[in-house]
């Protein structure tokens, strides 16, 4: 007999291409993970995964079985969302996922007042540079600075954020002064990978600085802005971010970087619940009242380099 919660293992594994990855979004354990994949071959009496050094990919047998458990499942989360979508209970679990950066420093902060009005609704709060999937539910809420590829969303522009070119004095000091004219030679940058989110601003400072070399590429804006705190070379950071840092100087150019929307989205079927609305308010109401921080309006640096140090 088939187990059905088999081919939910199945698809994640057979999405995401490793153990590591798909244990990870189901909250379960690697061998877990494996021992289902096991159990459902077996009832089926067909391998449907092999192993490569690129992950796991579908054999032929396994593409028609995804083809299959994909309209399942599609099936079943609309039901979900359309039973979910009358529950009129103000209390429950609302997974919101965002940026790391936007994650730790704008909506964790927030929540607890939320909670204070709201202590029944659960938040469930993660942290991906990856376009989770709302309409398959890994997600409810979702705080981007892109478009979105997915369908069936409404998405609403609730903010935006600056960004700025960083350093420290230090670095300034050894390696000079930028010159955008020679296209900042001799300089190292430090520049985004794997995040659709922010790519604008990293192609806008490979271009601006054409003839930098790049010393560090990482998909975590966190690990960019210690990386630059620490003398890592120039990068181009979130200003609400960079800003609080007091190691890093914020360094004048001739153009400002293109700055980045902050939108909202939510499926269409669930932006009544009452639970999922009054999360997408208060996200609503926080990044308004942030406004001064996420996009300052002031044109020069707070801090910039003067040759010295701190200006």
């Amino acid at each position: 007999m088939l187990d059905w919660d088999d081919l939910r293992f199945f698809l994640a594994l057979s999405r995401h291409g490793s153990l590591s990855a798909a244990a990870k979004v189901l909250h379960v354990s690697q061998s877990t993970v494996g021992r289902r994949l096991t159990s459902l071959e077996a009832t089926l009496a067909v391998r449907l995964l092999n192993r490569t050094p690129d992950g796991y990919v579908p054999t032929l047998a396994g593409a028609a079985v995804r083809e299959k458990a994909e309209r399942l499942e599609a099936e079943a989360i609309a039901l979900e969302r359309d039973v979910s979508g009358r529950d009129a209970r103000m209390r429950g679990l609302v997974r919101v996922t965002c940026a790391e950066t936007m994650a730790a420093h704008v909506l964790a902060p927030s929540f607890a007042r939320l909670h204070a009005t709201h202590p029944d609704v659960m938040i469930e709060l993660i942290p991906n540079p990856r376009e989770l999937s709302l309409s398959m539910r890994e997600a409810d809420i979702s705080v981007r600075l892109s478009q979105p590829e997915q369908h069936d969303l409404v998405v609403r522009r609730i903010g935006g954020i600056a960004f700025g070119i960083y350093a420290t004095a230090e670095y300034l000091r050894e390696h000079g002064a930028m010159e955008f004219d020679d296209g900042c030679t001799g300089h190292r940058l430090i520049t985004q990978i794997d995040d659709v989110q922010e790519m604008t601003q990293s192609a806008w400072l490979t271009e601006m600085a054409s003839r930098a070399t790049v010393v560090l590429q990482t998909s975590s804006h966190e690990a960019a802005v210690l990386a630059a705190a620490n003398g890592g070379g120039l990068a181009c950071l979130a200003r609400f971010r960079a800003d609080a840092e007091e190691r890093l100087i914020r360094l004048p150019v001739p153009t400002e970087p293109p700055s980045a929307d902050v939108l909202l989205l939510v499926h269409r079927d669930n932006r009544d619940t009452p639970r999922i609305r009054v999360v997408l308010t208060h996200i609503t109401e926080c990044i308004r009242e942030l406004a001064p921080m996420l996009q300052p309006q002031d044109a020069e640096g707070h801090d910039v380099w003067a040759g010295a140090g701190r200006s």
